[in-house]
């Protein structure tokens, strides 16, 4: 991975489940936790995302934003959202998946002896001045908001 704690974390605009673009720089100032998922709905996206939810006022008391990022359209964000009740942002990178490409998140992915590109499971923590200050590749789906917090002492 060519990314590295202490890098400024790639600037990026998408749109949100709203049809809101939202700009990774215009939250500097705050801490922000941005974590690409394979698809909505599914059983370990609906995990990790609850796992979020969950912990969910935690995050908010320390003001850190939370982003899930996939390349499902706003219409399929805002039913995830409605059926599992997430408090936060889900934003669509739609094909060829410019800004998973830049957090080194897309790429070829094996299922079952099939070879495809997707959406690797990985998540950043940027700090409130921009930079990347924690990066998970190795990500336990019905886990990751609670490692994040014990990661930052917030738990």
């Amino acid at each position: 991975m060519t990314l590295q704690i202490g890098d400024l974390a790639p600037d990026f605009t998408l749109p949100s489940q709203d049809g809101i673009p939202l700009t990774l720089s215009s939250l500097k100032g705050q801490r922000v936790v941005i974590y690409f998922y394979p698809k909505d709905q599914t059983p370990g996206c609906t995990k990790e995302a609850c796992n979020f939810r969950d912990r969910w006022e935690i995050f908010a008391a320390n003001q850190i934003k939370v982003l899930g990022i996939s390349k499902d359209g706003s219409q399929s964000h805002l039913k995830f959202i409605q059926k599992h009740d997430l408090p936060f942002t889900l934003l669509t990178d739609p094909e060829p998946c410019l800004v998973a490409t830049k957090y080194e998140s897309y790429g070829l992915k094996k299922f079952m002896g099939r070879e495809y590109m997707g959406m690797m499971r990985h998540t950043f923590v940027i700090d409130p001045l921009g930079k990347i200050q924690l990066i998970y590749l190795k990500v336990k789906a019905d886990c990751m908001a609670d490692q994040i917090l014990t990661d930052l002492s917030l738990d």
